[in-house]
């Protein structure tokens, strides 16, 4: 079973970086597409970025690109989140996910939440 636990958020000053990890303890995740999302307070969880499984890649938020970048270590069931540049608006809860099928950019396209790690992006 798919068990995923998102790690490495915190408190930071606007211009700095966090690196996000997703480690998946529950079964190896080498064959699936993942993703990352974001949902601010009030807001709608978001999509930030994905890696498909079998060549890399990656797919990015417009608003993040140049910024933020999605690596994985199958060997590891982790992926990663490396984030720079960060402005207020990044703040929110970042999930890790599984894509299951259709968009890769759509909530609805994923199953297998974690709880969420909790970015703050001061001024």
């Amino acid at each position: 079973q798919v068990q995923l636990v998102e790690s490495g958020g915190g408190l930071v000053q606007a211009g700095g970086s966090l690196r996000l990890s997703c480690v998946d303890s529950g079964r190896t995740f080498s064959t699936n597409t993942m993703g990352w999302f974001r949902q601010a307070l009030g807001m709608e969880r978001e999509f930030v970025a994905a890696i498909r499984w079998y060549d890399g890649t990656t797919y990015y938020l417009d608003s993040v690109k140049g910024r933020v970048t999605i690596s994985r270590d199958n060997a590891k069931n982790t992926v990663y989140l490396q984030m720079s540049s960060l402005k207020p608006e990044d703040t929110g809860v970042y999930y890790c996910s599984v894509h299951q099928r259709g968009s890769l950019y759509r909530y609805s396209s994923y199953g297998y939440w974690g709880q969420g790690t909790q970015v703050t992006v001061s001024r």
